[in-house]
């Protein structure tokens, strides 16, 4: 659990940042991540389209560079783009400035908003502090479905979702080589379900 739902000591070391949010409302915010890439990212659009769902795609802007065509996809659906900074850098063996460069060179090409997850949510307290104070919105997440792990068959990716998704979860899927072979099988399911248990579906302002 400690892998799919964040600890408490995680959340209170990032307080600025965004877990979850409204825990009243049956509502849940569906984010994929490390894309866009043609591998993946236009059955992610597709499944998503079928059931009339939006998403934020935290987008790599080096891959969005890559394929021009596909990150346009994503934005003429009416999908909401968050910055995943320009390489998907380690925010631990990343220097700050450097670190910094990669989020606003990221921004130049994704015009996000100033909404940003952390490649993998490693981010030093300093540096998300910083983030903050210049108007950034950091979102982390309440979920992490580990649709990448080569340990668990898409059935138990999918219980994942069953399992850990509460009112106003941030679920945190990935348009990757890592994930897509699972979601083509479980993202369906997991889309069906999340209906079927009266949660909307909601993008960040």
């Amino acid at each position: 659990m400690i892998v799919e739902q964040p600890a408490r000591i995680f959340r209170w070391l990032y307080p600025h940042a965004l877990w979850r949010m409204d825990h009243g409302k049956r509502e849940v915010y569906l984010t994929f991540d490390d894309g866009p890439i043609p591998e993946a990212t236009p059955f992610i659009l597709d499944a998503l389209d079928s059931m009339g769902i939006k998403a934020t795609f935290f987008m790599v802007a080096d891959n969005a560079l890559r394929y021009p065509q596909l990150f346009q996809e994503v934005c003429s659906r009416g999908h909401r783009i968050g910055n995943h900074t320009f390489h998907h850098v380690h925010g631990f063996m990343c220097g700050s400035l450097r670190y910094i460069s990669e989020v606003q060179d990221a921004e130049k090409v994704l015009n996000s908003g100033k909404l940003f997850r952390p490649p993998r949510g490693w981010i030093t307290p300093g540096i998300c502090t910083r983030l903050n104070a210049e108007g950034w919105r950091i979102v982390m997440w309440d979920v992490v479905t580990r649709d990448y792990s080569n340990m668990l068959s898409p059935d138990q990716v999918l219980e994942n979702v069953k399992r850990y998704t509460r009112n106003g979860s941030i679920l945190t899927f990935h348009d990757s080589l890592k994930s897509i072979d699972k979601l083509r099988i479980m993202l369906p399911k997991a889309l069906a379900w999340l209906k079927s248990q009266g949660y909307e579906f909601r993008v960040f302002d």
